[in-house]
């Protein structure tokens, strides 16, 4: 059963040093898999997160691609064996009712990574916090960063205050991978929201909802409402629960002052192909909601410093970007750091080489949500004019983002 609240364990908490190598600020998913990387290298890391895990998070749904990252890590077996539903594939329904027919992943790429998981996220980062520890980070899950210290413009520390009291750490290289409360980005000016994704969403989970059958079982479903005023995500996850969340404009959802509870009900009336599926399901939990989540940061490094993850910017749920997004960012900070430790070059310049290839990447998976919430776009109508773009569209919704080539499908659809 989901744990919303879920019942934290007792860490062994490791007594601070005076300084590290690198220190990690934040547990999710991008801070466990650069402090992981980073690690293995050899280097010192401190991974500092300030909640007792596993701990509650939205964000279940994997894409393929994380295949890779998790493939590095040496986590694949342990996904193999977990409890996770698998995921074949996506499928969309546009006006309430109307299926399209799933995008089967494997039919793209017929190689084991085409399938990934659906994940409960409290056992799925507290996996990879374990395995940053294995691989060398010391961890502490009582720690909350106080602040960055700068000496002129380069980073050479945190503050942090734990069970122990509040002391000074220095390193060579601080992370920000706080997720969307994005600390350092906060502090140092550098967020920047999306004018075009004022969005606000409303989840809660269900159980013995209907699932597809076989490969189907567990797909995630991306259910819109009449007008594209809203859409439902349907994400099957163990235990027989299913997450599912509502998203539409922030004026929309919250623009007259409804309880959360009363909006979700109004957009599930307007879904009569989610209805269908809840018939015989409960809910079993309360509604959690999340507002203007979508920005990005002006830069990703300095010297000394590096963002991954949402602490460097969030797109939309939309795609099931973000836990990709964060493996991958961690991955490449990591190669970036053990080129800076190989040259002792701690500059912008070295940490951010990785920021133009992973923002051209990002850029993509944007301007596919632009074209998503488009009144004027439909995806069925520009696949029937252009069938040539229809793998461009799946190598995007599969994470395969890094390939400059996939820019002429945007000039297609007037969103370059």
């Amino acid at each position: 059963m989901i744990q919303t609240t879920p019942t934290t364990k007792t860490r062994p908490q490791p007594n601070l040093e005076n300084s590290y190598d690198v220190v990690v600020i934040g547990g999710g998913p991008a801070g466990s898999t650069v402090a992981a990387l980073v690690a293995e290298q050899g280097r010192s890391v401190l991974l500092l997160e300030r909640t007792a895990v596993p701990r509650f998070h939205v964000g279940e749904s994997l894409i393929p691609e994380t295949y890779w990252p998790l493939e590095r890590l040496g986590l694949l077996d342990r996904m193999r064996e977990s409890a996770f539903p698998k995921k074949f594939s996506v499928q969309f329904v546009s006006e309430g009712h109307k299926e399209s027919a799933p995008f089967y992943f494997d039919e793209h790429n017929p190689h084991e990574s085409s399938v990934t998981w659906q994940v409960e996220r409290g056992i799925f980062d507290e996996m990879l916090i374990d395995r940053a520890v294995e691989l060398g980070a010391s961890c502490r899950t009582d720690a909350q960063v106080l602040d960055v210290m700068f000496t002129e413009d380069r980073a050479k520390g945190v503050r942090v205050k734990t069970e122990d009291g509040t002391r000074d750490i220095a390193c060579q290289v601080v992370i920000d991978a706080s997720g969307q409360s994005a600390f350092l980005a906060s502090r140092l000016n550098l967020r920047v929201p999306d004018p075009k994704l004022r969005m606000a969403t409303i989840w809660t989970y269900y159980e013995n909802a209907i699932r597809g059958k076989g490969k189907d079982e567990g797909a995630t479903l991306i259910l819109q409402t009449p007008g594209k005023k809203s859409w439902f995500w349907y994400i099957p996850l163990p235990d027989n629960i299913v997450s599912i969340g509502c998203t539409g404009t922030l004026d929309y959802m919250f623009g007259d002052k409804l309880p959360a509870a009363d909006v979700y009900e109004r957009e599930l009336k307007r879904c009569p192909a989610l209805q269908r599926r809840l018939e015989p399901a409960q809910r079993v939990a309360d509604h959690f909601t999340t507002k203007d989540f979508s920005y990005t940061t002006s830069k990703s490094a300095g010297s000394g410093w590096l963002l991954v993850g949402d602490a460097g910017g969030f797109i939309d749920p939309v795609y099931s970007s973000g836990v990709f997004l964060a493996l991958k960012s961690g991955w490449m900070a990591a190669d970036a750091i053990a080129a800076a430790f190989k040259t002792n070059d701690f500059s912008e310049t070295t940490l951010g080489s990785w920021v133009p290839e992973y923002r051209a990447g990002v850029s993509r998976f944007r301007k596919l949500v632009y074209a998503f919430y488009s009144t004027e776009f439909s995806f069925g109508s520009f696949l029937k004019q252009h069938p040539e773009y229809h793998s461009a569209v799946v190598d995007i919704l599969i994470g395969n983002v890094f390939k400059p080539e996939l820019d002429e499908m945007f000039e297609a659809m007037g969103t370059p």
